[in-house]
């Protein structure tokens, strides 16, 4: 039989000792209910897939520290409602992982997951309507989802190149608007134009979000560079006219 895996109790205790020291002595916290914290919750999740991808240890460290605080104020919150507490959290885990993983377990074979998945939820649903595809934080995320919903019953492009096409129709488009002026009808066409660009990354094999996560990151940091460039010419960026501060672009890219 296999061993069980380590446990390390305390480290999930002590996160909860400090949400109950915080909601005894702070009336902030105190007043926190599950349905308040949920967006912090949101955020603090984002936050740590946002450090994964720097290279900062400390960051991610202090990052999870928080989303630990979170999960934990939740378990707090259903403790004191007396609607589950956090054995009941634990077990329900190990449960799940033993049931998942028998060959670890000594339980049995290896068993193929898709088959575990379906004992746990019963035979597969039905595709879900893209109408019924909850929303979440991020509108790109959102989006992507939709367009899976809909690519489960066979409304989807077979590949890339549709949505590329797309995308330069809607970009076509977004151009007709902008000579017309500024009007809902310029913000529609971007709306389409953002949709197609998910659908182009979705069919690239790849997730928008998180490209445009990576993009908006990279150009921070070109940014700083940009304004290093501009610190040793003894100049301001602020004091550059645009042509000068696209030589120092460009200079940052190297």
């Amino acid at each position: 039989m296999q061993p069980e895996p380590p446990r390390h109790d305390r480290v999930l205790d002590r996160a909860i000792d400090i949400v109950e020291f915080l909601r005894a002595g702070c009336p902030w916290d105190a007043r926190q209910t599950a349905e308040s914290l949920r967006h912090y919750l949101l955020e603090e999740a984002y936050e740590v897939a946002d450090a994964i991808d720097r290279p900062e240890p400390e960051s991610l460290r202090d990052e999870l520290g928080d989303l630990l605080l979170n999960v934990a104020f939740q378990i707090v919150v259903a403790e004191e409602g007396e609607r589950f507490d956090r054995s009941d959290v634990m077990g329900a885990l190990e449960t799940k992982m033993r049931r998942r993983h028998p060959h670890l377990y000594g339980d049995g074979p290896a068993r193929d997951w898709e088959e575990i998945k379906a004992e746990e939820h019963g035979p597969p649903a039905p595709p879900i309507h893209p109408g019924e595809v909850t929303p979440g934080p991020d509108p790109l995320h959102h989006a992507h989802r939709v367009q899976e919903s809909a690519a489960r019953v066979g409304f989807d492009w077979p590949d890339a190149f549709g949505p590329l096409a797309k995308v330069a129709e809607e970009l076509e488009e977004v151009r007709e608007e902008l000579d017309r002026g500024a009007g809902p009808g310029l913000e529609e066409e971007l709306g389409d134009l953002l949709f197609s660009v998910v659908n182009l990354t979705r069919l690239c094999g790849t997730h928008a979000p998180t490209l445009l996560n990576a993009a908006t990151r990279k150009f921070v940091d070109r940014f700083r560079k940009m304004e290093a460039l501009a610190t040793e010419t003894g100049e301001p960026l602020e004091g550059l006219d645009l042509d000068a501060m696209e030589r120092l672009w460009q200079g940052s890219k190297g």
